[in-house]
C-alpha cells in the first residue's frame, strides 16, 4: 500500500483564481453569452466547465464576428497595448482580468522602456503573458528563454521574468548579465509559482512516484513536471482524474506517491485524483484537510505565519501555510525599533516568520502583512503606564498636518494637536518633522476608536511657570528695568522683560502726543522702561517711557518767559484758536483774536498744521499747564 503526500502549495493561485471568479461574476450580472479573449486559463475542463456556464473563448483575429457592446474578458495572462486600442475601437465591453503581478510588470515595463532602458524578458517569447508584456514596450524586448543570450546586450537594461519561470533560470540570467554596466533587475516570478516549484522540488525528492495534475499547455505545470522528473524519474501529468493509471497506483514497488498541481488546477480537479486513490483505502484524510485548509481566507488582524520566500528591495515575500494567496511584508512594516533594512538584513530565506494581516489584497494581489502590530502591543502597554502616571517620553515626529503633528511611538501613532505643540502659535509646523519631541500623553484610550493624544505645551508651561514665578518676584515698583518691544496695539505696545509682557500704554511713551506706538517704536528694540503699576496676584505689569524723561513743565515759566519772542509749530487748530507746540509736551494756545490784524472767521483762514511761526509769549501758568502766545503782537 503506497503513502500518498500532497505537496503543501497546489493548485489555483491567487491570479487565476481571480480570474475564473471574476468571468462568472461578469456573466451572471450580464445573464448572457460572454467571452474570453483566448482561453481564461490553461485546463480544459475549466474551459469546459466555463462554457456550461455561458462564457465562451475567441482568438483576436476573430472578433469581427462579435457585436458592438459584447462582453469581452482579459484572462490573466494579460494582452498588449496595441490589442487593447483594438478591442476598444471595436467598441466592445472590456472587462481586464489581468493577474495584479502580470499588470505589475507589464507598468515597469512601459515605465523603463520610456526612460531609456532595453527591456529583457525571461520567458517564452511564444507565451502569450511574455507577448502581451512585450507590446507595452513596442515588442522591442530581448527575450532569453533561459537566461542564455546569442547576441550581445545593451549597457542600460531593465530585466523582468514570466511569473511562471523557474528560479533557477533567474539566477542563471543575473549571472550571465553581470558585465553589463547598468541592470535594473525585477524578479517579477510570482510567489505563488516559486511556493510551487519549492513544494514540489522538495516532496518528489522524497517520492517514489510524482503525479503532477494541470493543463498540458500550462506553462507552470510543465516546469512542476519538469522539476519533478529531474528528481524523480518515475513521473507522470495528467490533466485530470481520468488520465490516472490505474496500474500507478497498484504497483507494489512504489512506497510513496507524491501529488503536486499547477498553478491553473482547481481544487475540484485535484480532489477527484485524490478520491480515486482514496478507494484503495489509503488514508487521505489529511490530504483532503489541506486541501480543505486551501479555501481558508483571511481576516483583517489575523496572526499568521509563513516561510521567507525572498526578499526584494522594499519587502519581504512569505509563503502562508494552509493559505492560497502568499503574503507580503513592507519593510515599513518590519519593525519601529530599528531601521527596516537593517533588520530585514537579518533575515533569510526559508526563516519562519510571524505576522498580522493588514489588508486583504494589495495592488499585486498580496495579502499585506505587518510585524509591527507585535511592537505595537508592547508599546500600548507602555504607553498606558506612561499615561497612568503621568510621565514624559520622547516620540518621532513623522509627518505635519493642518491640525497637528503626527509622531511615531515604536510603531504607535501618536498625535499632538497645533494648540499643544508650543506656547506661542506655531506658524510652520514643517520644522518639527523627523525631530525628537518631548512630550506628555493627555488622552489616551484603547476603545474603538483608539486615542493617543500628547502635549508638549504642558511640560513648556511647566518650565515658563516656574520662570515667571521667579521674574515677577525680582520685580519692584518705580525700578527701571530694560526690555525688547514684541507687539504693537491700539492701545499701546507690550515689552517683554524677563519673559513677561508688560503693558507700555500709549500715554506713557512720550510727553507728546503719539497716536500710534509703531510710529515711535519698532518691534525688536530694547527699551529703558520705568514700572508703574505692579500686580502679581493678577499678572499684571504697566510700563513707561515718559516717566524717566525730564517733565517738560518743569520751570515752564523760567525757560519761556513773558514778553519774549518764541518759534514753534501748529499742531492743532479748533474753532478758538490754535495750539502750537513749543516743545514735546509743551504747547501754547493763539487765541483767534491773537491771529491775524484782520478779521477771521477760522484759524485755518490763516494758518496751517504743521506751519512753524514766530509768536510773543503773552502769559505763563506752570500750574494749570498753560501758555499764552500771540502772532499779531510781534
Amino acid at each position: 500500500m503506497s503513502e500518498v503526500i500532497l505537496a503543501q502549495n497546489a493548485g489555483f493561485c491567487f491570479g487565476v483564481q481571480r480570474a475564473v471568479n471574476e468571468a462568472l461574476k461578469i456573466q451572471k450580472e450580464h445573464n448572457s453569452k460572454i467571452y474570453t479573449l483566448g482561453p481564461l486559463i490553461h485546463n480544459n475542463d475549466v474551459v469546459r466547465f466555463l462554457e456550461e456556464n455561458n462564457i465562451f473563448s475567441i482568438e483576436l483575429e476573430n472578433i469581427h464576428i462579435l457585436n458592438s457592446d459584447d462582453v469581452i474578458v482579459i484572462r490573466s495572462h494579460g494582452v498588449s497595448q496595441a490589442v487593447l486600442d483594438v478591442l476598444n475601437e471595436k467598441q466592445l465591453k472590456v472587462l481586464d482580468a489581468t493577474c495584479p503581478f502580470v499588470t505589475n510588470i507589464q507598468k515597469k515595463v512601459k515605465k523603463y522602456s520610456k526612460e531609456g532602458y532595453h527591456i529583457v524578458i525571461l520567458g517564452d517569447k511564444d507565451h502569450p503573458e511574455v507577448i502581451g508584456i512585450n507590446g507595452w514596450c513596442e515588442d522591442k524586448a530581448i527575450i532569453t528563454k533561459d537566461g542564455t543570450f546569442e547576441e550581445p546586450i545593451p549597457q542600460k537594461i531593465c530585466l523582468v521574468a514570466q511569473t511562471t519561470e523557474k528560479i533557477k533560470n533567474w539566477e542563471n540570467t543575473l549571472k550571465n548579465l553581470s558585465s553589463v554596466k547598468e541592470v535594473l533587475a525585477f524578479n517579477t516570478i510570482c510567489s505563488a509559482t516559486e511556493a510551487r516549484q519549492k513544494s514540489t522540488n522538495k516532496i518528489s525528492k522524497e517520492a517514489d512516484a510524482m503525479i503532477v495534475i494541470g493543463g498540458k499547455n500550462s506553462s507552470n505545470t510543465t516546469k512542476l513536471y519538469q522539476i519533478s522528473k529531474q528528481n524523480c524519474i518515475s513521473t507522470i501529468h495528467i490533466e485530470n482524474a481520468k488520465e490516472l493509471p490505474f496500474n500507478f497506483i497498484k504497483n507494489n514497488n512504489i512506497k510513496k506517491i507524491g501529488v503536486t498541481a499547477g498553478a491553473s488546477t482547481p481544487d475540484w480537479i485535484i480532489k477527484e485524483v485524490l478520491d480515486i486513490m482514496n478507494t484503495e483505502n489509503n488514508n487521505f484524510e489529511d490530504q483532503l484537510s489541506l486541501m480543505n485548509e486551501l479555501d481558508k481566507r483571511f481576516a483583517i488582524g489575523d496572526e499568521v505565519q509563513g516561510e521567507i520566500l525572498s526578499k526584494t528591495r522594499d519587502s519581504i515575500l512569505v509563503s502562508l501555510v494552509g493559505y492560497k494567496a502568499d503574503g507580503v511584508i513592507p519593510y515599513t512594516e518590519l519593525s519601529a525599533k530599528e531601521d527596516p533594512i537593517t533588520f530585514a538584513e537579518k533575515l533569510n530565506t526559508g526563516d519562519s516568520i510571524k505576522a498580522k494581516v493588514i489588508k486583504l489584497q494589495n495592488s499585486d494581489g498580496y495579502v499585506v502583512l505587518s510585524r509591527l502590530e507585535y511592537e505595537r502591543e508592547e508599546a500600548f502597554k507602555e504607553l498606558e503606564v506612561l499615561f497612568n502616571e503621568g510621565k514624559t517620553f520622547e516620540i518621532i515626529i513623522k509627518e505635519a498636518k493642518e491640525k497637528g503633528l503626527v509622531g511615531d511611538y515604536k510603531g504607535v501613532r501618536v498625535f499632538v494637536p497645533g494648540s499643544q505643540i508650543d506656547i506661542k502659535f506655531t506658524e510652520d509646523k514643517n520644522e518639527y518633522v523627523d525631530k525628537n519631541l518631548e512630550i506628555k500623553l493627555i488622552d489616551f484610550s484603547l476603545k474603538n476608536p483608539v486615542k493617543v493624544v500628547a502635549s508638549r505645551r504642558i511640560l513648556l508651561e511647566d518650565v515658563k511657570n516656574a520662570e515667571d514665578a521667579k521674574a515677577w518676584e525680582s520685580f519692584n515698583l518705580g525700578e527701571t528695568v530694560r526690555g525688547e518691544v514684541k507687539r504693537f496695539t491700539s492701545f499701546g505696545a507690550f515689552v517683554e522683560i524677563n519673559g513677561i509682557d508688560g503693558l507700555l500704554h500709549l500715554s506713557q511713551i512720550s510727553w507728546n502726543h503719539v497716536k500710534n506706538a509703531s510710529d515711535v517704536l519698532k518691534e525688536g528694540q530694547i527699551v529703558d522702561v520705568k514700572i508703574i503699576g505692579l500686580d502679581r496676584e493678577a499678572k499684571k505689569l504697566s510700563l513707561s517711557i515718559k516717566e524717566l524723561q525730564d517733565k517738560p513743565w518743569d520751570n515752564a515759566a523760567a525757560k519761556y518767559p513773558e514778553e519774549s519772542i518764541v518759534l514753534g509749530k501748529v499742531v492743532r487748530l479748533n474753532d478758538f484758536g490754535a495750539f502750537v507746540e513749543l516743545e514735546p509736551g509743551v504747547d501754547g494756545l493763539v487765541h483767534i483774536s491773537k491771529i491775524s490784524h484782520n478779521r477771521i472767521e477760522h484759524p485755518s483762514e490763516a494758518l496751517k498744521i504743521g506751519q512753524e511761526i514766530k509768536a510773543k509769549i503773552l502769559s505763563v501758568d506752570e500750574e494749570n499747564k498753560r501758555i499764552s502766545l500771540s502772532i499779531k503782537d510781534i
